[in-house]
């Protein structure tokens, strides 16, 4: 197995004020290349701030330790030797009203990226965000390349800052909290979305999330954290089958009581 990315000794801190808070404590994580892994916790686990972390998108007021290695060159066209954000890493944030810009329409957002990261011509671009849409499925392409993001539902939004986040060929896709602000049904489709996606293209996927039954059903490793501390790695099936940590446990009876066997299921797995 090649690692994508080698996480040694990180810690970050964050000033709040006048203290420093540790958001993250002397993590060590490697990110294999083209696996599904899952990073669950509640909130404040720390989990948030390791994808930003890994994705170089960490605010000036924090202040980190330690490393994060990109092991696998980044994009030729970048001459950089770190990831080039939008090109090597994508990301889907929480909340895509606050991702995708009020004033821009769909098809221009993600134009963009293509346009920026890839080369292309503008029409050639457009062409690609229409073709995006499609790939994501979202009704109506062609009346959405011209909708602003507000004429959109929850749902339909998500699926463009997906189709914005792949627009330019990322080796890994970040989906922090991706499903959270959707109810139970749309949250199976963006998983089952995001799932189809990564595979079509080869990604490595990093999945943030609170849920660990969603991780379950997505992921091949789960990695959980807790106040900041990595406390259980493991494949799917250790994780939700044989947890050593009681914290893990508890996670699990939130979702399936003391019974393993519903979730395994789910995640295609026996119990």
């Amino acid at each position: 197995m090649t690692a994508l990315a080698s996480i040694r000794d990180l810690t970050v801190t964050y000033r709040r004020d006048g203290n420093e808070v540790a958001a993250l404590k002397t993590i060590n994580l490697d990110i294999v290349a083209g696996e599904r892994l899952a990073i669950i916790g509640e909130s404040g686990s720390g989990k948030s701030t390791l994808a930003l972390a890994i994705a170089g998108l960490m605010p000036r007021s924090s202040r980190i330790e330690g490393r994060v290695d990109w092991l696998l060159p980044s994009s030729p066209s970048s001459g950089a030797k770190a990831p080039l954000g939008g090109r090597d890493i994508g990301f889907v944030f929480q909340d895509p009203s606050a991702s995708l810009d009020p004033v821009m329409t769909v098809g221009k957002q993600i134009a963009e990226v293509a346009y920026t990261h890839l080369g292309l011509t503008w029409p050639q671009a457009y062409a690609k965000a229409k073709s995006l849409l499609e790939r994501v499925r979202l009704p109506d392409p062609d009346s959405a390349l011209q909708a602003f993001p507000h004429q959109l539902s929850g749902g339909q939004k998500q699926r463009i800052a997906i189709a914005a986040a792949i627009a330019a060929g990322p080796k890994l896709l970040i989906a922090d909290e991706a499903t959270s602000a959707l109810d139970t049904i749309l949250q199976a489709e963006i998983v089952a979305l995001i799932r189809r996606l990564v595979a079509e293209d080869g990604m490595t996927l990093l999945f943030i999330s609170h849920d660990i039954a969603l991780a379950a059903e997505l992921a091949e490793r789960i990695a959980v954290f807790r106040h900041g501390e990595l406390l259980e790695l493991g494949m799917t099936a250790q994780i939700v089958g044989a947890p050593t940590q009681a914290y893990t446990r508890t996670l699990l009876d939130a979702h399936i009581g003391l019974d393993a066997a519903p979730l395994l299921n789910r995640a295609g797995l026996d119990a």
